[in-house]
């Protein structure tokens, strides 16, 4: 097996040389969940992740604790859109979601959990008559496929993604840093 590596971004993607087609990523099926960088829903320091990178609301997911090893910080992860149910609000806040980074992590009483970091200042979208925060929106989606589709080395902290735009051409191969 090899791994492309992105220079200066330490993405690693699989790369199958010797197979003739390109081998489909781990998918998890789980719970998506949406959080705010504040004490009440995380901890005294809201602002930085359980893997020490900061708290971008653009990028970062959190995992529960259960799929560490399956979801180690650092993982890229896809939402496949769930199926809506009376408590699921994705197709609302889809376009804030995007690609993410698992960079934090759950309290324990979770499981089998995705929660997508949204900005509490400016995540902001309307629903039922009213202006609501992303998070709240979306609610509880259960029956989500996760899929893994790459890792970043979070010890560059300088070189990581700031926003989706970035994130996104890291994934689809048109980051400028990226080695031929």
């Amino acid at each position: 097996m090899g791994f492309f590596l992105l220079s200066g971004a330490a993405l690693a993607l699989p790369a199958h040389a010797d197979a003739p087609s390109l081998s489909v990523p781990p998918s998890y099926v789980v719970t998506l969940t949406g959080y705010n960088a504040v004490p009440a829903q995380t901890d005294d320091n809201p602002f930085v992740t359980a893997s020490g990178m900061y708290a971008n609301a653009e990028i970062i997911a959190a995992r529960s604790q259960d799929l560490a090893e399956e979801l180690p910080f650092g993982t890229i992860i896809e939402i496949k859109t769930p199926v809506s149910g009376d408590s699921c609000g994705y197709d609302v806040v889809k376009s804030m979601v995007g690609y993410r980074i698992i960079a934090d992590t759950m309290n324990a009483r979770y499981n089998d959990r995705v929660d997508i970091l949204f900005n509490i200042k400016s995540n902001y979208v309307m629903a039922d008559g009213s202006v609501k925060n992303a998070s709240a929106v979306l609610g509880m989606c259960s029956g989500v496929t996760v899929r893994a589709i790459g890792h970043i080395d979070l010890a560059h902290s300088g070189k990581l993604p700031k926003t989706q735009a970035e994130l996104a051409a890291i994934v689809k191969g048109n980051n400028p840093l990226a080695l031929k």
